[in-house]
């Protein structure tokens, strides 16, 4: 009987991908799966969101792009606590990774946008963020002629939903395949080290994996911060999914980040307030998991999601 395990996986919907894992038929007992290639994306429109990207016309004043917040050469967010909008107001919530965002199954913190189009079309108007108006942004990138005659050519014209999309199509792009850890999975033994693997079994034997699996290791899922004890809270940030749902079940739900490139992406948490990553592992042991974990246990775990850093496969 052949034994070899066969990964496949396809793109449906943009942004959507669809995973299954077999090995003579059975689903692998791995959570995690490596990250495929980036969909296929059209160059033109790419290249204009990539413009887009830096572009501080977007924001109401001129004063911020995506990339002020989201920098793809510090792993794709701005270091900070919170990040400062084109308001001069701090953002409501820690800056979460651009960077394999499109695998996620919602964007923002409480999942309130279920696409990149979405995500965009909310900051570009949200008055701490970028505080500006799609008919302000339509005029503006139209009246640039380079713009205006490369939209013509790619979408036909300058519409809010073809800048959208532009700018989804280019973040769609910053997926990080052919980490050391993927190449793990794929059959290399060699790619990490005894102490990563065996910082990887700990993260399994510790119920890590029920929330952070899949091929983003996470952002697949809603969860409560605070299933097993309180956490401190930080004002103004308990709502969760209850802003959005008003289900008071949804009280502290957050969408579970994901951990690719996590190493890179301090501070942590919905909230900034773990400054490190052994802070953040320490928190999860707490809060998620009821437990204390040893200095041992955090520094195995952190080993094993360095392996997970890579570079984004879109850049130029």
């Amino acid at each position: 009987m052949n034994k070899a395990k066969r990964l496949c996986w396809r793109w449906g919907a943009p942004g959507l991908l669809v995973v299954s894992a077999m090995a003579s038929g059975a689903w692998i007992s791995e959570p995690i799966l490596p990250i495929p290639a980036a969909a296929p994306q059209d160059p033109a429109r790419v290249a204009l969101g990539r413009r887009l990207f830096s572009d501080r016309r977007l924001s109401g004043n001129g004063t911020v792009s995506c990339a002020s917040c989201h920098d793809v050469s510090k792993g794709g967010m701005d270091g900070g606590v919170r990040s400062m909008g084109s308001s001069g107001r701090l953002t409501a919530f820690n800056t979460p990774t651009v960077l394999n965002a499109a695998l996620n199954f919602r964007q923002f913190w409480n999942g309130r946008a279920t696409t990149l189009e979405q995500q965009v079309g909310m900051v570009v108007e949200n008055p701490v963020e970028m505080g500006s108006r799609w008919p302000d942004v339509v005029r503006k990138v139209a009246a640039d002629s380079d713009y205006r005659r490369a939209f013509e050519s790619a979408y036909g014209g300058v519409t809010r939903a073809s800048i959208e999309n532009a700018l989804a199509s280019y973040e769609r792009t910053l997926v990080t395949p052919d980490s050391r850890f993927d190449r793990y999975l794929k059959g290399d033994r060699d790619a990490i080290t005894v102490e990563e693997k065996a910082g990887y079994l700990r993260f399994k034997q510790y119920g890590c994996v029920s929330c952070h699996q899949g091929v983003n290791v996470g952002g697949n899922m809603f969860q409560k911060y605070g299933v097993v004890a309180e956490p401190p809270l930080v004002k103004g940030m308990e709502l969760g999914r209850f802003g959005i749902t008003g289900n008071p079940r949804d009280m502290h739900v957050y969408k579970v980040p994901g951990l690719r490139n996590v190493a890179r992406t301090a501070p942590y948490l919905h909230d900034g307030s773990a400054a490190t990553l052994d802070q953040a592992i320490d928190a999860m042991f707490r809060f998620q998991l009821g437990r204390a974990g040893s200095v041992e246990d955090r520094k195995l775990i952190a080993a094993f999601l360095a392996t997970l850093n890579a570079e984004p496969a879109g850049q130029p």
